[in-house]
């Protein structure tokens, strides 16, 4: 049993301290993964990686939800989860009318001429993905570690437990199942 599914065992049994211990065993790969994602989000994005781990720490560690995990795998995967969450919800709240919907403040030499570039939508994708979970929830999870996260497809299946080659099937699957929601068109070639 390694160091970190050992401290989260005695989280899981309500030992206050261990949240500390466990911090700095797995802070430089949350850190690390966060900024893999974080690269991929659109430029002037006001959160950083170190707070993108920070709030993710902090909701898997909570002292008054019963937090359990099977593994170090487990807990990688709810930190995806978790980084997913903060992601999307970050997005919901600048999509508000209050924070100005889907206008953005630009500066007056940077207006574009044509149409402005497209932007990724972490709202259509967050409820395509809750659709997928009642087709299949292991697709649901590499998506997680892979594009939330930012993992390979060995590194995502060795957490999962499944072999590359199923991982990499699961992800072609899980890739044109979320184009076919998201977009509507038909990924089938005729």
């Amino acid at each position: 049993m390694s160091d970190v599914t050992r401290i989260l065992s005695a989280i899981e049994h309500g030992d206050a301290a261990a949240a500390e211990r466990l911090l700095p065993l797995v802070y430089d790969e949350l850190r690390r993964l966060a900024v893999q994602r974080m690269a991929q989000e659109n430029p002037g994005q006001t959160l950083q990686a170190t707070a993108l781990v920070h709030e993710a720490y902090l909701r898997l560690v909570d002292r008054e939800q019963a937090q359990h995990w099977d593994s170090r795998g487990h807990f990688f995967a709810a930190a995806a989860e978790s980084m997913r969450r903060i992601l999307v919800e970050k997005a919901r709240r600048k999509n508000r009318v209050k924070r100005g919907g889907e206008m953005a403040r630009q500066e007056l030499d940077d207006v574009p001429i044509v149409a402005p570039e497209i932007h990724e939508d972490l709202i259509a994708l967050d409820a395509a993905l809750d659709r997928l979970k009642a087709v299949d929830a292991q697709a649901v999870e590499l998506v997680h570690l892979r594009y939330f996260v930012g993992l390979s497809i060995p590194n995502a299946a060795e957490l999962l437990g499944i072999a590359p080659r199923t991982a990499d099937r699961l992800w072609a699957f899980a890739r044109a199942w979320l184009h076919q929601e998201i977009s509507g068109e038909d990924c089938q070639s005729e």
